[in-house]
């Protein structure tokens, strides 16, 4: 199937302060960031590819996981869902233990473990053993996530923080574009006869080249004060987490059965709970998610702003590629090449979004890249009913104008969320963003699937999912003028 900077005079200044601080509670001013090694962007941004190509590239394999293992559906879903349903339940946790413990250890035993995961899918002898290193992929890339924007947040800073995050949006649209193709190429090509196992085993050299310049490239920082790993709120989240993520997985393919709404009703209450306790943990200095993130007006919005983005992001993707096999008959490689028009349009635009943040800011970047995304789904829309049975690239256009888009608003809509973020809060800031993508995703993919599914035949499915999905980024552009600006 997913993550730039205004360029100030200074390093972005804090977020709004609450009440003065007492000399107890005060924390020293951050010192300015040492210029970053030469290694440090390659070595984070190789683990932020591979965990949006696997994110993406198992679409791919599918029939052949099917064919090879005997897999039904129930356990193919399983390991498509069980990578996100880790994933999405360890990037909070995942951000303290960064900050208590240092983000760069963290960030190398998740990349140590996500390349050994990445060898249990690749050689899994069975269904459930693939179904299992799934899961343990999922969790292992979430030690990573949010190591990964904390360290952009606290290595750079002015215009080298926004070229840094230009970068790591560029990587995460390049690993969720080019996914697909990118696993139709390695299943065609048959390495070794391999087959869909090396979209999986094609992990081992890039990881441990990475891992092998970790202790080179990257910095150690860890938040000034040594915070608490707030086990309560561990579980809470965990527990309200897997209780939202679970039935939006598995509910649209089982027909929303009565346990799935019962469990969206607890974690309601669940993360409820973990908000309360999170509130009331904030005054003793032991929170899972730190509440003064939330006294300035940036943060509370750029998340909103995340959520909605990556709503459409995911399903977008789902909705393209049933669009392209089920609707179109294209194989995989062939669904593939198509998606290299979204990609074309992404590439040229996410390399100079540093550039134009730097002019516009933030928030109007994220206005004009919505309103292309917009018009980009409007197109896509009109192709597709009007030239159902003709050639497929009639889509290109579309897909081109939703590529300039998604490249003027993944790099920003991250940085409006962390950029007034202090230093010491930024794994517990970086950990809710990437929450909040994983979460927005399944989210998204179960809303718009309902639309997906509801109505029929193909060619009209997925004319009705873009109208609403271009209804959501113009959601986006409103939302987005509520972002304070910053000097």
């Amino acid at each position: 199937m997913s993550t730039a900077l205004k360029a100030p005079a200074k390093a972005p200044g804090p977020a709004t302060p609450g009440p003065p601080a007492t000399p107890a509670t005060r924390t020293p001013p951050a010192a300015p960031a040492a210029p970053a090694p030469r290694g440090l962007l390659p070595v984070i941004l190789t683990a932020t590819f591979m965990t949006a190509l696997d994110t993406f590239v198992v679409n791919v394999a599918v029939p052949s996981v099917q064919a090879d293992l005997g897999a039904g559906p129930a356990v193919v879903q399983w390991v498509m869902a069980g990578f996100g349903l880790a994933l999405a339940v360890g990037l909070v946790t995942a951000g303290r233990l960064g900050d208590r413990y240092g983000r760069r250890r963290v960030f190398a035993l998740g990349l140590a473990l996500f390349t050994l995961a990445s060898a249990g899918c690749g050689l899994a002898p069975t269904a459930a053993a693939l179904v299992g290193a799934r899961v343990a992929q999922g969790l292992a890339a979430a030690l990573m996530g949010p190591q990964v924007l904390a360290i952009l947040r606290t290595a750079f800073s002015g215009a080298a923080q926004a070229r840094a995050f230009a970068r790591y949006g560029l990587t995460m649209g390049v690993g969720a574009v080019f996914g697909q193709l990118i696993g139709g190429l390695l299943i065609r090509a048959d390495l070794l006869g391999l087959g869909w196992r090396s979209c999986f085993l094609i992990n081992l050299p890039i990881g441990l080249a990475a891992l092998a310049a970790v202790r080179r490239c990257l910095p150690e920082s860890r938040a000034p004060q040594r915070p608490g790993l707030d086990p309560v709120g561990v579980l809470l989240a965990t527990v309200g987490l897997t209780a939202l993520v679970l039935p939006l997985i598995q509910g649209p393919g089982l027909g929303w059965p009565l346990w799935t709404l019962l469990c969206l009703g607890a974690a309601v209450a669940v993360l409820v709970a973990f908000a309360v306790h999170q509130h009331r943990s904030t005054g003793r200095g032991t929170p899972l998610v730190d509440t003064r993130l939330f006294r300035g007006r940036a943060f509370g919005t750029g998340l909103l702003a995340q959520l909605v983005f990556w709503l459409g992001q995911a399903s977008f993707f789902l909705v393209l590629a049933l669009h392209l096999q089920l609707g179109r008959g294209l194989d995989a490689l062939g669904a593939g090449l198509v998606f290299t028009a979204i990609g074309l349009g992404y590439l040229l635009t996410s390399n100079a979004t540093h550039r134009v943040t730097a002019r516009l800011g933030e928030p109007r970047t994220i206005t004009v890249g919505g309103v292309l995304m917009a018009a980009g789904l409007g197109l896509l829309a009109f192709a597709a009913d009007a030239g159902a049975d003709g050639s497929v690239w009639w889509l290109a256009p579309g897909l081109f104008v939703d590529g300039l888009g998604m490249g003027l608003v993944i790099a920003p809509v991250t940085t409006v969320a962390l950029a007034a973020v202090e230093p010491q809060l930024a794994g517990a800031a970086a950990g809710a963003v990437a929450t909040v993508q994983q979460v927005g995703g399944a989210v998204g993919v179960a809303l718009i699937g309902l639309v997906y599914y509801g109505a029929g035949d193909p060619t009209a499915a997925f004319v009705r999912s873009t109208a609403v999905l271009a209804v959501l980024e113009l959601v986006l552009v409103g939302l987005v003028r509520l972002v304070p600006r910053r000097s």
